[in-house]
């Protein structure tokens, strides 16, 4: 079902968007930079986190690391990380694959501002082996994301 929910929301929301399928597992940083020759910080990966008596998604740059007070200050308490079967029960999304689209339940979702280094970015697709070349700025505005600042500082490499 999941990719199919992506497929639904792309189709219904974004026709010009389509989904990048390959042969291999993208399901990590690593795997699905190196399939898409494209550097780690591109790469979208989606964090599932219970913030006091909600649930939420984070969208940040691949190589970002959060900061736990960054995050406990935009999120109003202290946001610990849902195991794989919660996420999957509330995104019908595997770990690897989820993404903020096509979710099982509405969840409220933010978008680092370290996304705002790159153009485009790729998130999974709603499975191991799936992406989608997208505008960070873009894909907030589809899933309704809120900004936020909760990964620490990227150091690039030459300039520190």
């Amino acid at each position: 079902m999941s990719l199919e929910s992506v497929r639904a929301f792309f189709n219904a929301n974004a026709p010009d968007l389509h989904i990048i399928e390959l042969a291999t597992s993208t399901a990590t940083v690593a795997l699905a930079a190196e399939a898409h020759g494209v550097e780690p910080g591109q790469i979208a990966k989606t964090l599932a986190f219970r913030a006091g008596d909600r649930n939420v998604l984070l969208v940040a740059r691949g190589d970002a690391r959060i900061d736990n007070k960054k995050i406990k200050n935009a999120l109003g308490s202290k946001a610990k990380m849902l195991d794989a079967e919660t996420v999957v029960a509330l995104t019908s999304h595997p770990v690897g694959g989820v993404c903020p689209f096509g979710l099982a339940t509405e969840l409220a979702i933010y978008c680092d501002i370290s996304l705002k280094a790159f153009d485009e970015v790729m998130p999974a697709a709603g499975a191991t082996h799936t992406a989608v070349r997208i505008c960070p700025n873009r894909m907030a505005e589809l899933v309704e994301a809120q900004w936020v600042d909760v990964c620490q500082d990227i150091t690039v490499p030459g300039t520190a």
